[in-house]
């Protein structure tokens, strides 16, 4: 069998079964978050921490919760790290020094777990378990919770309730996020994946040296890093590790567990507001955008430009033997169009091109199909805005499901996709003009600059991964990617949210013969292409100045 048609048929097994899993996983979580009934031990976590489950929240409150829900987070993980030293379990590690802590602690707080470090010499036991394995859990619940409020506010009228935080917020980690990664740890143990808690052991020589590995609760943190598109890694190699990833079938699993639940949100949010076309169309225009990513990214890495690369089967260099070319292209695509950051290949070996699609899938705003939550109410976004773009057109006030898409609303869907862009360009840019912070490329010219701009666009964009060949580990770059992973991270928060009330508190507007019909494919073909147009004019300059003048000079 050929490298390409392996990795056709890759990508076909795992079309069918993210087909086979959506309307049952779609519809238990549109039943989760509209059920009545607490199960008993959310009742116990409700009074441990003191919240009113059956209370609604108006957006400012839900936000609030959201927001001291997440201080409360970055605090404990911070004081985790700077007091690892003295806890049990730390594998002899000291404490983590305090700009590194703060990142670290923004990062798996934020979704983004941007790691500068390396994991397997850095986190103890106690830290990883009590502490980064945790916040993989919440932190996707506090994307799924923000997701579902936005839902609500289309399907709800002449109420500026959103909903109960502190109820989203469990359930979804109860019900939803914790049973499916308890499975999924189960199937990476039976294929080879480690979990331990052995401290460090001596494998033998290495280049006249000793080769130490320590062990750790590596599957149950595999199975919610990709689950919950966190994407933070036991091991600095990450998912090319043969303890997170032993083989090629758990590599197409853990695929499949990063794409589960942001494509399966779809149909909830359709099952929520009442129309389940509604979610085949969002659907559709997630699934195009994938495909013709993955088709294109496949095509840049196999084609052949010499002798090496025909004897390789495609461009090897980066990439496990394991996956090859399909899988690693498949890979790469998927975590970066989400916003799990987990990487099985080395992103900056990618041919330029190559490269280059790795950055324009998390500049899109990792909507296709994007983050746990976060995915969802991105493209949501997105569709306001390409609603309002054809009431331009046709000289009509914008609807979208029932709600008229006023000033205040379109207001708040344009900041929302300027904060992201802002953040990564402008902190970048500041970078680069710097005297210090260029000494931390490794490659000068069109390569050094996407190392750059790769960085802070991971950053900006709750993403994680990196494009290798930057050092991070500076006061600098710790803090700077810092402060761009916690404002990419709240700030659309706080407009996502502002429009799920804005929405909730308007009349439903009977549909008409002049009303857009948003769940038919013209409107999915609107949507892709709005999308595309939207990113294509905001970051080309700096694209051509990265990964297009590489790929074109190569």
């Amino acid at each position: 069998m050929g490298p390409v048609l392996a990795g056709v048929l890759q990508l076909l097994a795992l079309v069918g079964a993210l087909a086979l899993a959506y309307i049952p996983l779609g519809n238990h979580m549109a039943k989760v978050y509209s059920a009545d009934r607490h199960w008993r031990v959310e009742r116990w976590i409700y009074r441990g921490v003191g919240a009113d489950p059956d209370t609604e929240m108006r957006w400012p409150a839900y936000l609030r919760a959201v927001l001291a829900f997440s201080l409360i987070g970055v605090l404990f993980l911070y004081l985790l790290q700077r007091l690892q030293g003295v806890l049990p379990g730390s594998l002899g590690f000291s404490s983590v020094n305090p700009a590194q802590s703060f990142n670290t602690a923004v990062s798996f707080v934020t979704n983004t777990n941007w790691q500068s470090y390396y994991g397997e010499q850095t986190m103890g036991h106690v830290v990883q378990t009590a502490g980064l394995a945790v916040q993989n859990f919440v932190s996707a619940a506090v994307g799924m919770a923000v997701a579902v409020a936005l839902v609500r506010g289309f399907a709800r009228s002449r109420t500026g309730e959103i909903g109960n935080f502190w109820a989203d917020l469990v359930r979804g980690t109860v019900r939803i996020l914790v049973p499916i990664a308890a499975v999924a740890a189960l199937v990476l143990v039976a294929c080879g994946a480690i979990q331990n808690f052995s401290g460090i052991h001596e494998v033998g020589q290495f280049m006249g040296g000793s080769q130490q590995w320590n062990g750790g609760a590596v599957a149950s943190q595999e199975a919610i890093k990709e689950l919950g598109t966190n994407g933070g890694g036991y091991f600095n190699a990450n998912s090319a590790h043969p303890f997170e990833n032993p083989t090629p079938f758990t590599n197409l699993f853990e695929i499949f567990l990063i794409l589960l639940i942001p494509f399966a949100l779809t149909r909830t949010f359709g099952v929520m507001v009442g129309s389940v076309k509604q979610g085949y169309a969002i659907l559709a225009t997630m699934f195009t955008i994938w495909v013709g990513f993955v088709a294109l990214m496949m095509w840049t890495e196999f084609a052949h430009h010499g002798p090496a690369l025909q004897l390789a089967g495609g461009a090897m260099e980066g990439k496990e033997v394991r996956f090859g070319v399909g899988g690693s292209s498949i890979f790469a695509v998927s975590t970066t169009l989400t916003s799990t950051g987990a990487v099985d290949s080395f992103h900056s070996s990618f041919t330029g091109l190559g490269g280059g699609i790795t950055l324009l899938s998390m500049m899109l705003g990792e909507i296709a199909p994007g983050g746990t939550g976060s995915g969802l109410y991105g493209i949501l976004i997105m569709a306001v805005i390409a609603v309002f773009i054809a009431g331009l057109m046709v000289g009509r006030t914008p609807e979208y499901l029932g709600k008229k898409i006023g000033p205040r609303e379109i207001k708040l869907s344009a900041v929302y996709i300027l904060i992201t862009p802002a953040l990564a360009l402008v902190l970048a840019a500041a970078s680069m003009a710097l005297p210090t912070p260029p000494h931390s490329m490794l490659n000068s010219g069109a390569h050094g600059f996407s190392e750059m701009l790769y960085a802070f666009t991971s950053a900006a964009n709750n993403n994680g991964s990196a494009f290798a060949g930057l050092n991070a580990n500076t006061d600098w770059f710790n803090t700077m990617t810092g402060l761009a992973m916690l404002l990419g991270r709240f700030l659309p928060m706080v407009f996502v949210l502002a429009l799920a009330g804005s929405l909730a508190e308007q009349r439903p507007v009977p549909a008409t013969a002049g009303t857009l019909r948003t769940e038919k494919p013209l409107f999915t073909g609107l949507l892709v292409g709005a999308i595309l147009i939207i990113t294509g004019l905001t970051y080309f300059p700096a694209l051509a100045l990265g990964p297009l003048a590489e790929g074109l000079a190569s």
